[in-house]
């Protein structure tokens, strides 16, 4: 299993069979509007701007579970983010990251990186997983990480099987 054996719905509403983006390098983040992690959205649309010609992309994953710092439906994100922030990168729907009711890819990527202590759960906004070309996730990033700070991990994810 791999993350192209999975989909979601897009910020406006239509379904990605997520094996659309195979053989890119991806950084899978779960977001809020009203987090002090919020200002992430700037590095997170810098990265997928400087490396997207070389197949990586910026998965964004609204999630209300973190103190409620998601509470807008999809229109009040997807406008939220594109006039505050100028994100381009691929946002997709509010889901669940912990819990009963968790999207699978997110029940995916933390079993198979499971965290701090292996927790298995997800304990705030802008976790941020690392997946290779292949689909499998390659590391796992705390909130407290900034974008900025993953362009060598990133640089060496698009290294390996880079045509």
């Amino acid at each position: 299993m791999t993350i192209y054996d999975f989909s979601a719905k897009s910020i406006d509403g239509t379904t990605v069979d997520l094996s659309r983006y195979k053989g890119h390098v991806l950084l899978i983040v779960n977001t809020a509007s009203q987090c002090g992690f919020t200002p992430q959205y700037e590095g997170l649309e810098d990265l997928y701007r400087k490396y997207r010609e070389q197949a990586f992309a910026v998965l964004g994953f609204p999630c209300n579970q973190f103190g409620g710092q998601e509470p807008g439906d999809e229109d009040e994100i997807d406008y939220f983010c594109k006039t505050q922030y100028d994100i381009d990168f691929p946002m997709f729907a509010k889901v669940d990251v912990n819990g009963d009711d968790a999207h699978p890819l997110f029940k995916y990527l933390k079993k198979e990186r499971p965290g701090f202590l292996g927790s298995g759960i997800i304990k705030w906004n802008f976790t941020k997983f690392l997946v290779g070309r292949d689909g499998e996730p390659i590391r796992r990033f705390a909130p407290t990480i900034k974008p900025e700070d993953l362009q060598d991990d990133i640089n060496d994810a698009l290294a390996v099987g880079a045509e």
